[in-house]
């Protein structure tokens, strides 16, 4: 199953920091990374030790490949390592994901301040990458000796366990803040032009006037400033040509009343008709 803004035919982004996933424990939750990955243009994943070992058939596959949603060719191309060593040995830097301070004197890092740096990097021809423990217990302190560095989430200190894969994805969000140009995937429909000034008062002097039928300007030495306030209402909408026509005719239905219908015809006398009763005077 693929999600709504999956489009096969633009741009698919690629390369990245390697994600090392440290004897994850659940099929379900690979997927949910790769998934992750594939929202922000992450392209290398690297198993170390899956605890259900990683499978490529039967029931565990078919539910990473449904939490993957679309992203099932990282599933496929997925390397699959015995030791952190083995994953990490073509690395030219490495990132150690925790959430607890681990007294090993690394430096301490954000994702929106080791991102960046992982950019430059890579744009340098570096290869990088990131390492995440097992969802129970995260990675170990001597997985955590073989990074340079430490990344970590800015939450909330009395609740600060990620789940693997939400831990993965705003990874992933920070990094292609860091190596893009990060714009929205698509802008809102062009609007229509502004309305001309001669336009918006003939539309203030229509409402005016209905409003003054209706008695709305009361009491009377407060109109002026009643008007004023109801003139800067719309002027604070930067009102297109098609707001104002919109405007105007909604409040011309709302004065005259439901639009006359056409006429129902008449129905002939015949099966399935009824004859009117003559009144009774």
């Amino acid at each position: 199953m693929t999600g709504a803004g999956t489009n096969h035919t633009r741009l698919n982004l690629t390369g990245g920091p390697a994600i090392v996933l440290v004897r994850p424990q659940l099929a379900v939750n690979i997927g949910m990374c790769a998934r992750a990955m594939a929202n922000f243009g992450l392209s290398d994943l690297r198993l170390v030790s899956p605890r259900e070992g990683w499978p490529r058939t039967g029931a565990l596959k078919k539910g990473a490949n449904a939490a993957a949603a679309g992203a099932v060719h990282l599933l496929e191309a997925a390397k699959l390592y015995d030791s952190v060593e083995e994953a990490c040995a073509d690395l030219n830097f490495l990132y150690a994901a925790t959430a607890r301070e681990r007294g090993q004197h690394k430096p301490v890092e954000t994702p929106a301040e080791a991102m960046p740096r992982a950019a430059a990097l890579v744009s340098e021809g570096s290869k990088g990458g990131i390492l995440f423990g097992p969802e129970r217990t995260g990675l170990s302190n001597d997985e955590v000796a073989i990074a340079d560095r430490i990344v970590t989430f800015p939450v909330n200190p009395a609740y600060a366990s990620l789940n693997l894969a939400q831990a993965v994805l705003l990874m992933g969000y920070e990094w292609m803040r860091a190596s893009s140009e990060a714009r929205a995937p698509f802008v809102a429909d062009p609007r229509s032009p502004p309305a001309p000034r001669e336009m918006v008062l003939s539309f203030f002097a229509f409402l005016e006037g209905e409003l003054e039928r209706a008695g709305f300007f009361r009491p009377p030495d407060k109109a002026p400033v009643m008007r004023r306030n109801l003139r800067n209402i719309f002027h604070r909408l930067d009102l297109s040509q098609q707001d104002v026509s919109t405007l105007r005719g909604m409040f011309v239905r709302l004065v005259e009343g439901p639009r006359a219908g056409p006429k129902p015809r008449a129905k002939k006398a015949g099966v399935g008709s009824v004859e009117p009763e003559p009144d009774d005077g």
